[in-house]
This record gives C-alpha cells, structure tokens and sequence, in this order.
C-alpha cells in the first residue's frame, strides 16, 4: 500500500489533495475498532479452522487470496468453504467480505442475513444489509435496521450516517440531521459539515447547504472533492464569480484534479455544473469513497475495499470511486484486474485521461514497456496538456534509463504547468534527476535550486542535491546541512539517513558515520549500495572484520548486480578495504581543509532517485 498513500501525500506528481482529510480525523478521533473485529469473528478466524475438514483448505486458500486482494479467487473459495461450513461464523464472515470486496453484494447481502442468524450483533453485515435497503429505496428498512448500533463505534458512525440519508430519501431531512448530533457530540462536526451540506442540497434546501459546504471548505480549503461540491453549489446558485474564486484558489496552490477541471470549464461559461450528489444514493456512495480511502491509508485494507465497492453499488456513475478501487488493486500487484476498471470508464468521463494513463502504465508493471511508452507517446501527441500523461512518460523514459528523451518530456510538462507553483517543484526534481543522469551536472544543479526555491524543504531535493555535492566534493558544509534537513523531515527513510553516513564519511568523520549507516541498514537491510558503505565505514573507523562481514552482506544481497563487482574487489584480499575512496580531511574548526576530486565511482547517485510515479491519486 506504500504506493497508494505516497501519491496522496505532498509528493504527488501534480498535487492532487488528500480525498477528504477530515475523514483521516475520524479514524483518529474514534476509537477505532474496524467493523471486521466488532464480533470477534476477524480475530477468531486467524486461529481456528473451520468445523468441517472438507472447508479447511478452501477456508484457508481464501483467506490467503483476500489478503492478497485477489478478491475473484477468494470469493470462489469461500463460497466452496460455506457449502461445507454454512453455520460457522468465522466462514459466513470472511465469506461476506470477500463477496463485498469483489463486487458481489447481492452475494454479500445474503451472506450478511445469515451472518445475523449465526451472530445477531454483526455490525458488518447489518451496514451491508442496510447498503442494499438503501440502494432499493428501502429506506424505514434501514432505519429501523441500524437502530441497533451505537455513535461511539466505527461502524456505528458509518451506520449513523447511512441512517440519517434513508431519513433524507424519506423527506426528513431535519430528522436527518438532528440524528447526527450524537455522532458530532463525539468531536466529529468538522467530519460531519461536509456530508450535511450534500444531504440539505440534495433535499432542495440550496442555500442552506452552500453554508454548510462553506464551512468544511474553510476547514479543508484543498481538498478537491470539497472543492468541487462548493463549486457546483454556488455555480447551480448562479454566483459564478465566487465559484471561479474558489477554483482559482485550489489552483494557485499548484493542485489538479480531473473533475474540478471539469467545474471550471462549466463555471467559466457561465452555466450550471449541477449537483455533487443528486439522490440518497450518489450522497452515501461519497461516505464510502471518503471512509474507504481513509481505512486503505491506515493500512485495513480488506475493510477498505468493501467500502469503495459499496460506494460504487450504490452510484455505479462514481468513475472516481471506480479510479481509487482500480489503484488500490495496481498497488496490490492487480494490474489485469485494475486496468478492466480503467477500461470500464466511459469514454466522456472526465476520469478517462487518467483511466487510459493508468492502463499504459499498468502495462509496464505487466511487463510490456515498450507498449507502454508507445501508448503514452500516442496520449501526449493526441493531447500534448495532459499533465498526467507527460509525467508518466517522463518517469518511464527515466526509468528505461532513455535520459535525454525524459528531460525533454519534463520540459514539455513545464510548458504546460505554470512552472512557478508549489507543486510544480516535482517536474524540477526529475528533470534534474535525468539531466544529471545524462552527465548534464549545470543543467542538474539549476534544476534542484529550483525544485527548493518552490519546496525549501523538500527532502528528496535536499537529499539529491546535497549528496550529489558530496560525492563531488563541493559545497561540502552545506551539503551536510542539507542532508541533515532532509532527514529531519523524514526520519525513517533509510536512503536518505545514508546519504548523511555517507557525507560523514567523506568529511572523514568516520565514527559518526558509522553510526548513522548502521541506522540506514537497519531501515534498509537489503539495500547493497547501503551495505557496502557501512562496510567502508567500519574499515576507516578500524572495524575491519565488521567491515568484511558488511561486505559479504553487500554481495547477497544485490540482485542486479550493481554492487556486487566492486565489493568482490575488497574481498579479494584481507588487506583490502574501500577503493581509493577520497576522504576529506578535517580542519581544527570541522571545516574540510581541501576538497578532493570527484570519485570515480558514480554507482553511489542511483539511489536518491525519485521512483517513477503513478497518475495522481483520487
């Protein structure tokens, strides 16, 4: 899931917001005990088998294939388990989840009834119930279904809020939102305001909902799902011009998201965009898509997808839910499972661009680059503004190590981007990375100052920048401040902690980077490059026979290859430690005395490289 919740954070290619943050304080907020646990079934089902012998196998084998987010197998070897195993809770309660995450909630459901008969208390299966009553227009089903859960747990506020939409559908939109008021009681109304206001528009109560969206846009003013409800709200309203401010803000924060472009072009001509949510069903489908991107990013990832394909049940037009649930699956390794996701956007979705990047890139991860790089060729020639398009085909060339071909990809990004935004730092970055990678060092260096005058302190830039003028030699004292900024800023990344070991090292200050290498390997333990360096470290500091062993370990673990030519070079003899690395000697002040010449070994600058990135995250 590394990848997923990277893009939604500040390093997203084009800046695309968080989905909903207030969401990620109701998981904070509450005491979170996910629906999978609130029976015990969750917690059962990881220790004991089911009854029958007959159902282990397929039990278990699903079980497997759930966690791996191969939701077709699990929900076939599941079914097979509760054919054997009908009246066994942990069965009937895995079963309903893989059915719901794979789509199946007519499945889902059924399971869900009997779940009840088994466990009368399931929270789970009672919001999955009340998911289908909902889309049925049942709604005093729902209500009087869910009048058994409380507001204090996580599934009793997802279950308040589904309650208090089957009220809006019966006309009680007061109702509604007054049974929210115990669920706010617990610190939660910032959380609530946004999902009030879509339930008082689509009640009809207009004025009264662009109030409410207000006031979770002053909360959140970048979030783009927020964004666009306050500016279809005042667009349907007719204020066009406190509407384009409202867009022209989320915009001047460098921030893109395909459906609030689609706003602006309708805002600008002056007509009505129409509503966020136009029934009971689009309105509690945003509740799951929030919540189920929020539970993805604190890592309950079955959870989460049985929340996004309520979501698009319940409003199979959401091509955005369908976006996050086909990422979710890129993330897993379901690239041929995502890309029929991607390819079931309809053609005039505002979604389709990025659908159709994301199939491109998904087939590279397939292992098809080639075909990859000519169908983003194709994109960029049909469209040469899309923004998404040019960046993951900058990402591809770079990776395919195609240098010049990607700078000049960037630079075409650039010309599409303001170039001066905040967000626009990552275009800066990777075209510094793969100007620096063709041996263009000046064009390089202008281009990671410019990645830092927009993002001062962007770890990756000051990581890049500050290694690379230490593995020269230049800069040096600044350079170390750099890096320990950028460490600062992100503690726990182990590359970066080398890069800090490593400039101890050149500045000859052997001891202390060998204790910040050792961090970097703990962090990083399979990292040959980082290994090797801890080897060098202890080999300087005196260490030797820790050296060999760092060196050994160097070796088993480079796959590639990269490292392992060098390090067998220092293996060779016992008197053989690092090769004629440059040290820098050390002044009275802690000043280098004299830089010394660039090293000849450049194998080291792999690695602070940004990965390729993805289509922004939804």
């Amino acid at each position: 899931m590394a990848h997923l919740y990277a893009l939604i954070g500040p390093n997203r290619p084009t800046g695309v917001p968080e989905p909903v943050t207030l969401i990620s304080r109701l998981l904070s907020t509450t005491v979170l005990v996910t629906v999978l646990a609130t029976s015990g079934a969750a917690t059962a089902a990881e220790t004991f088998l089911p009854h029958q012998p007959s159902s282990a196998g397929s039990y278990l084998a699903g079980q497997a294939a759930l966690h791996a987010m191969q939701t077709g197998a699990a929900s076939r070897y599941l079914r097979d388990a509760l054919e054997g195993d009908y009246d066994h809770p942990q069965v009937v309660q895995t079963a309903l989840i893989a059915f719901a995450a794979d789509g199946r909630i007519a499945d889902a459901a059924n399971a869900a009834r009997h779940m009840l008969e088994v466990d009368p208390g399931n929270e789970l299966a009672l919001l999955i119930i009340a998911t289908e009553e909902l889309k049925q227009g049942k709604f005093d089903d729902v209500i009087s279904g869910l009048d058994k859960l409380g507001n204090e747990s996580f599934s009793g506020i997802t279950g308040a809020i589904i309650r208090a939409w089957a009220l809006v559908g019966e006309g009680k939109l007061e109702d509604g939102l007054k049974s929210l008021e115990p669920v706010a009681a617990n610190g939660l109304d910032d959380f609530l305001v946004f999902h009030r206001a879509l339930m008082a528009d689509v009640a009809g109560q207009h004025d009264r909902a662009i109030d409410l969206v207000a006031k979770a846009y002053e909360t959140d003013p970048y979030v783009a799902r927020i964004v666009e409800a306050y500016a279809r709200m005042l667009g349907n309203a007719g204020r066009f011009d406190e509407a384009e401010g409202i867009l022209n803000s989320f915009a001047g924060e460098g921030l893109t998201h395909p459906l609030v472009d689609s706003v602006r072009v309708t805002i600008q001509a002056k007509q009505a965009p129409g509503p966020f949510a136009d029934n009971v069903q689009t309105g509690a489908a945003e509740m799951f898509h929030g919540i189920g991107v929020a539970l993805a990013r604190e890592g309950n990832n079955e959870l989460a997808l049985v929340f996004l394909r309520l979501g698009l049940y319940l409003d199979p037009r959401a091509d955005i839910i369908a976006m996050v649930l086909g990422q979710f699956l890129d993330d897993s390794g379901e690239h041929t499972a995502a890309n029929a996701l991607y390819e079931a956007v309809p053609a005039g979705s505002p979604m389709k661009p990025t659908a159709v990047v994301r199939m491109a890139q998904n087939i590279d991860s397939l292992g098809d680059r080639a075909e990859a790089l000519r169908r983003l060729g194709n994109i960029v020639n049909a469209n040469p503004n899309d923004l998404d398009a040019l960046s993951v085909l900058g990402d591809l060339q770079r990776t395919d190590k195609r240098y010049a071909d990607a700078a000049k990809t960037y630079t075409k990004a650039l010309e599409v981007t303001p170039g001066d935004l905040p967000g626009d730092w990552r275009f800066y970055y990777v075209r510094g990375i793969a100007y620096e990678r063709n041996k263009e060092w000046p064009k390089a260096e202008a281009d990671f100052k410019k990645a830092l005058e927009l993002r001062p302190d962007q770890p990756q830039v000051l990581n890049y920048l500050g290694y690379s003028w230490v593995d020269q030699g230049v800069n040096l004292v600044e350079a170390l401040q750099m890096i320990e900024k950028a460490v600062a800023a992100a503690p726990n990344d182990g590359y970066i902690i080398d890069s800090l070991g490593w400039a101890y090292y050149r500045l000859g200050r052997y001891e202390d980077a060998v204790e910040t290498l050792e961090q970097a390997v703990m962090l990083k333990p399979n990292d040959p490059e980082i290994n090797d360096h801890l080897g060098d470290a202890y080999w300087r500091a005196g260490r030797k026979l820790e050296a060999r062993f760092q060196y050994n370990v160097a070796v088993s673990v480079d796959k590639e290859g990269t490292v392992k030519a060098r390090v067998e070079k220092k293996l060779a003899s016992p008197n053989q430690g690092p090769l004629d690395e440059p040290v820098v000697p050390q002044a009275a002040d802690g000043e280098p005395a004299a830089p010394p010449p660039k090293p000849a070994n450049q194998a080291v600058l792999d690695k602070p490289a940004a990965p390729a990135a993805a289509p922004p995250a939804l």
